[in-house]
């Protein structure tokens, strides 16, 4: 692998700094030979999607594949996928796909979610067990689904009681696993941060008390925005369960005030789309973008999908012996995010990808 060589103003630092690409790592000292490929601009940390489905809609590994190139051309260069049927691990072994890591199966409870997408648990009280295998098939992380319809009762409902949530998320931090959430409503909140999970994924029933209890557990949230912008379709084609229907619009209302509530709390929030779960690949610019227009700052929405994203999944920045995943932009994307949207040079592990 040939020695690279890359010049510009390195973020979130702000500095105009030259790098040198050796095996794959970056170095901060000159290395003779290296060919300049960037000279000038804008050096962003690979961007991150924190809630990816590669694999959810794919029928076999070609067609995931194809969903993981159409996230890399995006600028998504490490992936934490939230779930999949299909064993995605072959794709691990491509060096020209994102970094993906795997959450293995939804753990789900029979008629309470998507068919045949979730490892289905007849029995509540087999969770622990279940979050073992999985903790086990992934690569650090487990997802639970938090809550669903009830057809029962027509609402989102939880699917786990308490005591068997805290076992469940114990056993998988005793395997060195962290655990995951889907939630939409409210009710199943308080059950899951007390249990000690450690992110919730689209959050949209956070109230000012679940909050507070977040960030005094230090809970994540990752908000999927451009997921929420789906509830008004699935409210609209749930004309049979009318509660449901109208809750699904309340929390949708209310996804502003929620969003502004959580970064005023300082809880730590990240970038992903859901993409697969309804959600084309390739869209992680649009959700900065939705980050920002709910409050962050242009600076913290790219981090909360680069430098921040990958410190929370265990890779770093663009520093000395660091991962060479690094995107070139002409443009300032601190000024403006389009500019996410035109990369000049994508490289990923030391390699050259455009």
């Amino acid at each position: 692998m040939p020695a690279l060589h890359m010049r510009g103003v390195v973020l979130p630092e702000g500095e105009p700094r030259d790098l040198w690409i050796v095996n794959g790592r970056v170095r901060t000292t000159p290395v003779p030979g290296a060919e300049t490929v960037v000279d000038g601009g804008f050096l962003v940390p690979g961007l991150v999607d924190a809630h990816c489905h590669i694999g959810l809609a794919a029928e076999d590994l070609d067609e995931a594949e194809r969903h993981a190139l159409t996230d890399r051309d995006a600028g998504t260069l490490l992936v934490r996928d939230c779930g999949a049927p299909l064993d995605t691990r072959p794709l691990q072994e491509k060096l020209e796909l994102p970094r993906i890591i795997r959450a293995g199966k939804h753990i789900a409870r029979p008629k309470r979610y998507i068919r045949y997408v979730s490892e289905e648990v007849e029995d509540a009280s087999l969770l622990p067990s279940v979050v073992a295998e999985q903790a086990a098939e992934g690569d650090g992380w487990v997802k639970l689904v938090g809550d669903w319809i009830d057809r029962e009762t027509g609402d989102l409902a939880p699917l786990w009681p308490d005591d068997v949530l805290a076992e469940a998320i114990k056993v998988a931090h005793e395997a060195g696993a962290r655990v995951t959430a889907h939630v939409f409503g409210e009710e199943a909140l308080p059950g899951l941060i007390n249990a000690g999970i450690d992110c919730l994924e689209h959050g949209t029933g956070l109230t000012p008390d679940t909050i507070e209890l977040m960030a005094s557990h230090g809970t994540a949230l990752v908000p999927t925005l451009i997921n929420i912008e789906t509830f008004p379709g699935l409210a609209a084609g749930a004309t049979r369960y009318p509660v449901y229907a109208r809750h699904m619009l309340d929390l949708y209302g209310g996804i502003r005030r929620t969003v502004a509530d959580v970064l005023e709390a300082g809880i730590p929030v990240y970038a992903g789309t859901d993409a697969g779960g309804g959600i084309a690949h390739g869209r992680i610019v649009d959700e900065i973008v939705a980050l920002h227009e709910m409050g962050m700052t242009t600076e913290d929405a790219i981090g909360a999908a680069s430098w921040s994203a990958r410190s929370w999944l265990g890779y770093r920045g663009i520093e000395e012996g660091a991962a060479a995943d690094v995107i070139a932009y002409d443009q300032d994307p601190r000024t403006d995010l389009a500019a996410l949207r035109h990369p000049s040079r994508i490289v990923l592990r030391g390699r050259v990808i455009r």
